[in-house]
């Protein structure tokens, strides 16, 4: 079925959106060029490429491409194809070489994808050689906040920093844990696929209304997961009020302008006690008491950016969704190294990753069995609508576009839907 631009609308209703939002291929090889050809989307971190001539290879909108690190310092996104007869140059997904070559005819290029040589060069029009659809040509847009590096393929598309907005605190509020003010991506990341779309993983991040359900064997009065957190303080989160109610679900979500989210900390203590003092003495001395308090009051459980970053500030990592197909999905979850942070800090938040969101943890697990039982159901015939009315007609405006739902709102997820259908339909 192809869809017309009042149909693409029409999936995506104030309170509720279309299963086929979901399970349509036709919507899915939609959304590569007006969604993820239309926005910023993250590439990745310029601590993968440290060195000149380092490179990390990845994808945006199924399109394989470059982040690479130049000569000159300068951090750099290609496609990652060649210019003569369009291989694929770079096969692995980490590296590092003084020039990035093709193994079909020797075509070389230059970290920053200018070309570099070309064997039997006489024997081409050199006028053809010079355009820069001859080298590995960059994307239209490239810009980075903080380290985190993005692109976009519509060459319009709007400054990252008006993107980003107020949601851009959240990045802050990670990166200014290290008393360097900068992260890295040290340890490698978990990457696995589940079998449904991404927007399910996307809604997830902005659900705090599952996890008592979901999560029983974590959150529940027995649940130790979240408890074995570092520090003799701040490693419990408060889940369950005296009258048993699920605290998880009264957090509170914001829904941004663009499609972004953030949740409310899951934990009410800062972190104390052994070596978390030495760290705080750190940040301290870099940033001032007041300042250092102020970084560390946990003041948010996650930020989303649209359409697919998920900045994991109570885990101290970053999770990046992949879409490959209308029903299948590549997650990568990569712990975040504080630089200047005592490195057992760095030793503890890897641990602590591997118990929350790594393939075999307990409660990343729950997520995937939830999202491929989603996907199986929206199969099945009866309504074609999938309710998300949580907190509706209860948010607070906030100013500048932000939405703040009490308790467990689906705020978040409406925005996530409103941005998709203001791409979708334009």
């Amino acid at each position: 079925m192809t869809y017309s631009k009042e149909q693409l609308a029409g999936l995506v209703q104030a309170d509720r959106v279309h299963r086929a939002y979901y399970t349509d291929p036709a919507v899915f090889e939609a959304e590569m060029a007006k969604v993820f050809g239309k926005v910023w989307v993250y590439v990745g971190h310029d601590s993968l490429v440290p060195n000149p001539g380092d490179y990390y290879c990845t994808t945006l909108a199924g399109q394989p491409v470059v982040l690479s690190r130049h000569e000159s310092g300068s951090v750099h996104v290609l496609y990652n194809r060649c210019g003569h007869r369009g291989a694929k140059v770079l096969s692995r997904t980490r590296g590092n070489a003084r020039v990035f070559s093709c193994m079909y005819h020797g075509w070389a290029f230059r970290p920053n994808g200018e070309l570099a040589g070309v064997p039997m060069r006489a024997d081409f029009p050199e006028e053809a050689l010079r355009e820069p659809r001859a080298g590995m040509e960059p994307l239209p847009r490239v810009d980075s906040y903080r380290g985190f590096v993005f692109a976009s393929l519509d060459p319009g598309v709007m400054p990252l920093l008006d993107f980003l907005g107020e949601a851009r605190k959240g990045i802050d509020e990670l990166v200014d844990r290290s008393p360097e003010g900068r992260v890295e991506f040290a340890a490698g990341c978990h990457r696995y696929h589940f079998r449904g779309n991404w927007k399910l993983q996307m809604d997830n991040m902005a659900d705090t209304y599952h996890p008592a359900a979901a999560h029983g064997s974590t959150v529940g009065p027995d649940g130790r997961q979240f408890q074995r957190r570092a520090g003799d303080q701040g490693g419990a989160a408060l889940f369950f009020a005296p009258n048993g109610e699920a605290v998880v679900s009264q957090l509170g979500v914001r829904g941004f302008p663009h499609g972004h989210s953030s949740e409310q900390s899951l934990f009410d203590k800062e972190q104390a006690g052994g070596v978390w003092d030495d760290y705080r003495a750190l940040m301290v001395a870099r940033y001032g008491e007041e300042r250092t308090a102020d970084i560390l009051k946990n003041r948010r459980h996650s930020l989303t950016l649209f359409p697919t970053l998920d900045i994991l500030i109570a885990q101290t990592s970053v999770r990046v969704v992949k879409p490959i197909a209308v029903d299948l999905t590549e997650v990568e979850i990569w712990p975040v190294r504080l630089a200047g942070a005592p490195a057992v800090i760095s030793d503890d938040l890897v641990k602590y990753v591997n118990m929350t969101h790594s393939a075999s943890s307990f409660i990343q697990t729950d997520d995937l069995e939830a999202f491929e039982r989603c996907q199986e159901g929206l199969k099945a015939q009866g309504s074609d609508w999938v309710l998300v009315a949580r907190g509706m007609g209860a948010e607070v405006d906030e100013g500048d576009g932000v939405l703040f739902g009490a308790r467990s709102s689906e705020v978040g997820q409406r925005a996530k839907h409103y941005a998709w259908r203001d791409l979708m339909s334009a």
